[in-house]
């Protein structure tokens, strides 16, 4: 299997705003959601999502005058693909050693220790049904 796409902070943010619309926005549309306070021009998105295309990562469709984009993948397979290579690139490929940076962060609250440990739960309930 091939591996996928990194994608930079600006791909992201351009990822997100497809991903939120939904369907098959227009340049502008993204622009519009994504940057609602003109923080970039139209072209620096023009050239993101073309960049996008390129990667496999978004479809192109011309009605006209004006390209419509969807994405290829779902949001959530990307945010595993990334998941992934973080584990691999900062941690070694150990989970633990993730779970425990992120435990260490000091600005951790209660309730989002409480939040981890209930998805903690849940994921060894989920994994003890299947082996039964």
């Amino acid at each position: 299997m091939a591996r996928p796409e990194k994608l930079t902070p600006a791909e992201w943010e351009i990822m997100e705003a497809v991903w939120d619309l939904g369907g098959a926005p227009s340049v502008r549309e993204v622009l519009q959601h994504a940057y609602p306070q003109g923080e970039k021009a139209y072209t620096t998105v023009q050239t993101v999502m073309n960049t996008l295309e390129k990667k496999g990562l978004l479809r192109r469709k011309k009605v006209g005058l004006v390209n419509f984009y969807r994405p290829a993948r779902p949001r959530e397979a990307m945010v595993k693909a990334e998941m992934a290579s973080i584990i691999s690139r900062v941690f070694g490929g150990s989970i633990p050693a993730l779970a425990d940076s992120l435990l260490s962060l000091d600005d951790l609250s209660i309730e989002e220790i409480r939040k981890i440990r209930s998805l903690v739960d849940e994921k060894e309930a989920e994994l003890r049904r299947r082996k039964t």
